[in-house]
């Protein structure tokens, strides 16, 4: 299915209220390295449900919002330039403990110091930028997963 120039899968009219929902995006280097099947199925392997998909090119200011904690930090603009480098696979997952579990799956931030097993440290690297290009981004709390849903998947959201 098309919308625009935007792809995206089927998603339910509404998420399962009885469960936690976490955002994930596979940022711009693990979408230009061909990892998003390997991201996603290590998801799904995990037992996580994948309610929501999309594949886009971020708007600068869909990043601004979405990074809004960051806004005033030295490396916003080199954190822009790197999220607009190229598509975004962006997913709502859902589950038990989501939210935990996924963050555990990712691993550190800095993909160096993460633990092997976890996606950052099996997959990440540093490339010598001025930037953490460290394949995925996951909500960080309830309240954050809610406020970024909204922002990449307003369709999910009920009026």
């Amino acid at each position: 299915m098309t919308i625009g120039r935007e792809e995206a899968m089927p998603t339910p009219d509404m998420l399962d209220d009885n469960k936690e929902h976490s955002l994930i995006l596979i940022k711009p280097d693990g979408y230009m390295r061909g990892l998003t099947g390997e991201v996603l199925a290590r998801i799904e392997r995990k037992g996580f449900k994948l309610v929501g998909l999309k594949i886009k090119k971020a708007s600068v200011a869909l990043l601004t919002e979405h990074y809004v904690e960051h806004k005033e930090k030295h490396f916003f603009s080199s954190l822009l330039e790197y999220m607009t480098s190229g598509p975004i696979v962006s997913v709502v997952v859902e589950g038990d403990r989501v939210i935990e579990s996924l963050r555990t799956l990712m691993g550190a931030t800095n993909p160096v110091l993460a633990a092997p097993g976890t996606i950052r440290g099996d997959l990440g690297r540093d490339w010598g930028t001025s930037n953490v290009e460290n394949i995925v981004h996951g909500s960080d709390s309830p309240e954050s997963a809610a406020r970024e849903i909204a922002l990449w998947f307003p369709e999910l959201i009920e009026d």
